[in-house]
């Protein structure tokens, strides 16, 4: 598995073991070198995938035509326009990567099967230990490029915690606001515990910070 840059005739290949992008400067060149390789595919004894395989408009404030094909997923992320603010504040969209939502299920799936809210024998820094390097992982490589795309993960793992909250101390079994609003205290002064804490994504409170 390896990422490897190089080129078809003039335009510019990105390659993932067998996933890749080239990169066209317009449709008639795109259709031109779609054709290309399929036929050499075809000499080759092999098939292009015909869902995964096709021409995208990457659309944005430079490229305004209209085209029914403007987002794909490659390596975990989703590229579209997005909306985007410039140095001058001015609103305008964008060609973007961000976390796609096979993703986000991928990972939500991960965290479901930790099983937090049932470790109520272990402690806040326990669950750290636990789970911090993989999340600062997941960060780190998805996001990179568009970080609120995470949000709605962290949003989730702040709930997983409330529910730990809530089955560690009794006085918080039928109370999830105040379990929720504990969490957040503990959670703004030890910031560091976890990275979704640290990008200022705390429970029961707005996001500062995570866009």
């Amino acid at each position: 598995m390896y990422l490897m840059p190089g080129y078809v005739g003039k335009c510019q290949v990105c390659r993932y073991s067998d996933d890749g992008l080239l990169h066209c400067k317009s449709y008639k060149q795109a259709k031109y070198v779609f054709l290309r390789i399929s036929d050499r595919f075809k000499e080759c004894g092999l098939k292009i995938h015909p869902k995964k395989s096709r021409i995208v408009y990457c659309k944005d404030d430079n490229r305004k035509e209209n085209y029914d094909n403007i987002a794909f997923d490659f390596l975990g992320y989703t590229f579209r326009p997005r909306r985007c603010i410039d140095k001058q504040g001015r609103v305008h969209p964008n060609f973007l990567p961000a976390i796609s939502n096979a993703s986000k299920k991928a990972i939500g799936r991960k965290i479901r099967s930790w099983h937090i809210q049932l470790k109520n024998n272990k402690t806040l820094n326990d669950l750290s230990k636990m789970f911090n390097a993989e999340l600062r992982g997941w960060f780190n490589y998805y996001g990179k490029f568009y970080p609120s795309g995470l949000n709605s993960i962290w949003r989730n793992l702040n709930q997983y915690l409330v529910r730990w909250v809530r089955r560690k101390y009794k006085r918080f079994v039928i109370h999830k606001r105040r379990a929720k609003k504990f969490l957040n205290n503990i959670a703004r002064n030890n910031p560091n515990l976890f990275i979704h804490w640290r990008l200022g994504v705390f429970p029961g409170a707005k996001m500062v910070g995570a866009g």
